[in-house]
């Protein structure tokens, strides 16, 4: 009884907040404008800022000038101007880098460059340019609908992977990165984004092709992005990103998922079907 009643406890801050995101993302995404780059450019700043205070724990990050490259992107993203403006920035960040570490070590005698350089631009790509991706995808005809399938199929695969492993999870995924996750529950996080995307096709009247590639990304690459961040908490030896979200940890580890299926999808739909 004290373990089932420890588990009731810790689920529901867990859910309750988890409906609170949800909620509020799903709000800002149905008004679309500035509601959904405000939203999204507040997800995406805290999630980099999370990042590098992860990398801060075994090297030092320029993270003033990472952060500054974020917020310049998302602002040309969110002005409509084409993102491959925003490109410009990152030879410019990497040079402004290497240039204050060779001060560094005039005048301390230590640098840390290609480190430093990598890791901070590695948090714009890694966590910055996704969440563009998706305010770019937003203005689309179709925006709405592939932005909402995308959001849905990836909690749905969360959700589905998270009751399906803990019910009846038996062989473990990948237990040196996150030894939690099953084979079980991964396949049930992969059903449950194949239905929540062939569902949203039947309830919108649309062909169901576009969608249940959404579906597929989610219910596949989703979960590989969930493992991208466990192997950064492992190297960094930290068990979540932040505690910004009660019962789920920092941002970054409740939108991990979503920065590599925001990726695929926008390649899929502006690169390739285009």
């Amino acid at each position: 009884m004290a373990v089932l009643s420890s588990r009731v406890s810790d689920l529901f801050p867990r859910a309750l907040s988890g409906f609170a995101v949800v909620l509020i993302v799903s709000a800002a995404l149905y008004l679309g404008a500035w509601w959904w780059a405000g939203i999204v450019s507040c997800i995406a700043l805290v999630s980099l800022w999370e990042f590098y205070g992860m990398l801060e724990r075994e090297f030092h990050v320029s993270r003033g000038i990472g952060i500054l490259v974020g917020i310049v992107t998302l602002v040309f993203t969110g002005l409509s101007s084409p993102l491959e403006y925003s490109v410009v920035i990152l030879p410019a960040s990497v040079l402004l880098v290497l240039a204050i570490e060779v001060l560094r070590r005039q005048l301390a005698g230590t640098s840390n460059a290609i480190r430093n350089a990598g890791g901070t631009l590695a948090g714009v790509l890694y966590i910055v340019y996704p969440w563009s991706f998706l305010i770019e995808m937003r203005t689309r005809e179709w925006g709405l609908l592939l932005t909402g399938a995308l959001l849905l199929c990836t909690w749905s695969c969360d959700v589905m992977a998270y009751l399906v492993g803990n019910r009846w999870g038996r062989f473990l995924l990948c237990e040196k990165v996150s030894p939690k996750k099953t084979w079980e529950g991964a396949l049930g996080g992969f059903c449950g984004s194949l239905f929540t995307a062939g569902l949203l096709a039947y309830i919108s009247g649309v062909p169901p092709l576009p969608l249940l590639f959404i579906g597929l990304i989610c219910g596949l690459v989703g979960q590989l992005g969930d493992l991208a961040e466990s192997v950064l908490k492992r190297e960094t030896g930290v068990k979540d990103s932040g505690s910004i979200i009660p019962g789920h940890g920092g941002m970054l580890d409740r939108f991990d998922s979503i920065l590599f299926s925001a990726s695929c999808v926008y390649m899929l739909f502006e690169v390739i079907w285009n």
